[in-house]
């Protein structure tokens, strides 16, 4: 069925894929639109691409309101009842629409109120009080209720403008009438803002892309989410805000062991909040991941005795507890003593199906930003002289543990990335979610399209993000479509080098920090003058919302 879309007009790329994924997650069992990967979308006549104002064919009016209530951009999705050029035409749209779709909502035993809204213009409470009594031919029976109504109707006006106003131009002047579906509750950004946020860093996430980014990763409860890059956990606090359980991981043990003390670190964070905590915030480096390739089969009992140890009520097994399969060895001995405590502890057919199926893998959805060397240089374990061959391998005697800081070398972005996608192709579940920040350079109000690929992934989303008109961030949203294997894996490292070798050097050297604070010579004007000029109205400047 077709809705009405109304998104507030910011961050424009994200808009329809967030709307398509959370369709996608509230839709899967109940239709085949997962299998299609969008959405059929249509502009109101007259209207910019990049108007607020989009149609939608959403499968149910469920999925409609389950994405409209958790999305971020979206303002409201309606039941559309009429539209016009003027209100004449508005009026013989509504009465033209079907009585068996309107009389339910009319019934003298229902409340209602009527909101207008208005997009490029304002007008005053005297202008909004005459339109509503202009809609005096629908055969409204109920009362109005304008704080807890059954039913809100919105009536909302565009006007007629051109592209001096900063705003997407619309040709012609168009007239909105329907019934409210759902709308979005962005009460939580003021909530979760990073100003009163406990404990931050310099490259925290957000509040409102986090959330977006979580999104995109479909995070839910009963999903287990990772952020490899967690820093101060700003993405995994949105995850866990929907109920995902969450696990991070930084190659800075000063982050995720000690913060600022022991009430101003990562976990304070999430107690702010009053969020569940991480199952797990691991001192590891992403170029040599802590994984384990495999599960024994002496460890399947003791897990499954974890399982009910630590099981929490309303999250899944395969999503909450699989990653134990693959930590290291070592913890295995904390689990058998477990295990030989709680014997007697029933295992569920389904806990044994999960942790003996070869096919189960851990993650659910892999979301981060990865260090691209504006503000912060990725880093990997090692040090200068132990890759270069100077030194060997060594062990950090005991007595010196306490307080050791692991040597560190610089790390590229493009090694970094393709480290990222082996990881999710290896750890994600089949149709789970990579989402992940990519740099791109701006060249004549465009950007570079070659983005990495990987035979396991689908990407499904591209999402630009202008910082400067220098350079951008791109959220690339990518899904897992097939099984990772050695033919796979080699496949990805002949991707890896062919795009390793055919992409910008400064990809290659890891950070942006160069290109980014240059001078801008190529954007003086003729006379060599550095003073920028302004026009006198303000021009539609399009993503740069």
């Amino acid at each position: 069925m077709w809705y009405l879309c109304v998104f507030y007009h910011r961050l424009l790329d994200y808009r329809k894929p967030e709307v398509e994924s959370l369709a996608d997650l509230f839709s899967k069992g109940l239709t085949d639109l997962q299998c299609n990967g969008s959405l059929e979308w249509k502009l109101p006549k007259h209207h910019h691409p990049d108007s607020p104002f989009h149609f939608v064919n959403l499968p149910s009016e469920e999925i409609a309101r389950s994405v409209a209530n958790r999305s971020i951009l979206v303002k409201g999705i309606f039941e559309l009842w009429g539209e016009g050029s003027n209100f004449e035409e508005l009026e013989e749209s509504i009465k033209s629409y079907p009585d068996e779709k309107q009389l339910p909502y009319l019934t003298s035993d229902s409340t209602f109120k009527i909101t207008v809204e208005t997009f490029g213009k304002v007008i005053s409470f005297e202008e909004q009080t005459e339109r509503i009594r202009s809609l005096s031919y629908i055969p409204f029976k109920g009362r109005v209720n304008l704080k807890n109504p059954y039913h809100t109707f919105w009536l909302i006006e565009t006007d007629d403008y051109d592209s001096n106003n900063g705003l997407p131009p619309i040709a012609g002047k168009r007239i909105f009438f329907g019934r409210e579906i759902g709308t979005a509750d962005r009460k939580l950004l003021p909530t979760y803002q990073l100003k009163s946020r406990t404990y931050l860093g310099p490259t925290a996430m957000d509040a409102e892309m986090a959330f977006l980014m979580a999104n995109q990763a479909q995070a839910k409860s009963g999903k287990l989410v990772y952020d490899p890059f967690v820093g101060t956990g700003s993405i995994l606090v949105a995850a866990a805000h929907y109920g995902a359980v969450t696990m991070g991981a930084d190659i800075d043990i000063r982050v995720v062991r000690d913060g600022r003390g022991p009430d101003c670190n990562v976990w304070s964070n999430f107690k702010q909040y009053g969020l569940p905590m991480p199952i797990g915030l691991l001192r590891a480096d992403n170029n040599l991941p802590p994984w384990r390739s495999g599960l024994k089969e002496k460890l399947v009992n003791c897990l499954l005795t974890v399982y009910n140890v630590f099981r929490v009520d309303g999250l899944e097994f395969k999503s909450s507890f699989n990653f134990i399969r693959v930590i290291c060895p070592d913890i295995a001995v904390l689990f058998m003593e477990i295990s030989q405590i709680h014997r007697s502890l029933q295992i569920t057919r389904a806990a044994k199906e999960v942790l003996y199926s070869e096919s189960a893998k851990v993650f659910d959805a892999i979301i981060c930003d990865p260090p691209y060397g504006v503000r912060a240089g990725g880093r990997k374990s090692g040090g200068r002289k132990l890759l270069k061959g100077v030194i060997g391998p060594y062990t950090v005697p005991d007595d010196k543990r306490t307080g050791h800081i692991p040597s560190t070398a610089p790390y590229s972005l493009v090694e970094c990335v393709h480290d990222l996608l082996d990881l999710a192709a290896k750890m994600l579940v089949m149709g789970g979610r990579l989402v992940y920040f990519y740099p791109v350079l701006r060249e004549d109000e465009s950007i570079d399209t070659t983005f990495p690929e990987h035979p396991c992934f689908k990407l499904v989303a591209i999402s630009e993000q202008l910082l400067s008109y220098r350079y951008s961030r791109v959220l690339l949203t990518m899904v897992k479509i097939g099984p990772y294997t050695e033919e796979i894996a080699l496949a990805s490292k002949i991707k890896h080098l062919e795009f390793k070798e055919n992409h910008l050097k400064w990809l290659e050297e890891g950070n942006l920090h160069s290109a980014v604070f240059s001078p801008a010579d190529n954007h003086l004007n003729g006379s060599g003058d550095t003073k920028i000029t302004k026009d006198s109205k303000a021009r539609y400047r399009g993503k740069y919302v």
